[in-house]
């Protein structure tokens, strides 16, 4: 198949999103198709090439390469280097990913994960991995989210909805302050004392104009990949400090990954039963991720859903799937296949 790759964006997570194309380039390169890993924000100005320039074959020896670093980017910087101002979809990206079979996304957040670009590519006709405008949108917004699952008597936290500007109602500590439309644990803080509850807001509203504020629910953090249909193993997180933030999901080393995770095999059943029920809740596509907390009573919450979940070194779908005797290579190209 002749396949773009496309990551990167104006979001937050850019630099997760390229770390994942990458390697998801490098798989498909290896098992025989022709690649274009092409980044959304920048897109190519095709100045003195044609399109098929942009695509690589195993003949080729090319190999893309890309790490997490620490935090998160600084978009306004990336703004002024590049010139293009606040535009999420860069030259040529349209015509580029037209001239494919497939588009594979390799976006995290901002117009990758919410629905928007799913919803422009329909209109043009391109054919991409993963979830629809529709389940992407309902996802991306963990309030809609996360009603959308009380409604189908799937447990989470208890919340209160700000929007930026509003008074602050009486709110019980600690909790946890996430951003509306984040992923990533981007602008995200658990708050253990209420002389730490105003700089968590404003960290949260520098990344959204909407904030939750969750009841903080002590326990095991759990994590259940959903692949054409199929629950996948378990994986649990230990981080070796504090929460899995930021720099715990992506620095290696930073916690510990059990997969599968040790639990009662009855509770890794419900579990996985729970991950397929929140899934097709929120109309989820070929794979999705969802994430849960097991408290001491050993009931699960669900944290929120995943449409496209990290594909890098230390992303745990990749490693759910490898528990499952699916190596990563074969992962990709399911995922690819699956595009109706």
């Amino acid at each position: 198949m002749k396949i773009v790759v496309l990551a990167g964006g104006l979001s937050p997570e850019r630099d997760v999103s390229l770390t994942s194309g990458a390697l998801i380039a490098n798989a498909l390169i290896d098992n025989g198709n022709q690649v274009c890993l092409l980044d959304l924000y920048l897109g190519d100005d095709l100045e003195n090439k044609s399109i098929d320039d942009l695509f690589f074959t195993k003949d080729d020896n090319k190999t893309f390469q890309y790490s997490v670093p620490r935090h998160a980017p600084d978009l306004q910087q990336l703004k002024r280097d590049y010139g293009q101002g606040d535009k999420k979809i860069g030259p040529n990206v349209l015509k580029i990913c037209m001239a494919a079979d497939i588009v594979f996304m390799a976006l995290h957040g901002d117009i990758g994960e919410n629905g928007q670009l799913q919803a422009t590519f329909d209109c043009f006709d391109i054919k991409y991995t993963g979830t629809g405008y529709g389940g992407s949108f309902l996802a991306m917004d963990k309030l809609i989210a996360k009603k959308l699952m009380s409604s189908a008597g799937i447990k989470n936290a208890d919340w209160i909805h700000l929007r930026v500007g509003e008074t602050l109602p009486e709110i019980d500590i600690p909790c946890v302050v996430k951003p509306l439309n984040c992923g990533s644990s981007i602008g995200v803080s658990i708050v253990k004392s209420k002389d730490e509850l105003e700089a968590a807001l404003h960290y949260a509203f520098e990344y959204a104009p909407d904030v939750l504020i969750e009841q903080y629910i002590p326990g095991r953090e759990l994590q259940v990949g959903v692949l054409l249909g199929q629950a996948l193993p378990v994986i649990e997180i230990i981080p070796r400090g504090g929460f899995y933030d930021y720099e715990n999901k992506y620095q290696a080393g930073m916690a510990s990954e059990i997969c599968p995770a040790e639990i009662d095999p009855a509770k890794t059943a419900e579990l996985q039963q729970l991950a397929l029920q929140v899934h097709d809740s929120l109309n989820l596509g070929s794979y999705s991720r969802i994430d849960f907390l097991m408290n001491e009573e050993g009931e699960f919450y669900c944290l929120e859903a995943n449409t496209l979940p990290g594909m890098t070194p230390t992303s745990l779908l990749p490693q759910e799937a490898a528990a499952a005797g699916i190596h990563y290579n074969q992962l990709c190209q399911m995922i690819a296949d699956a595009v109706g």
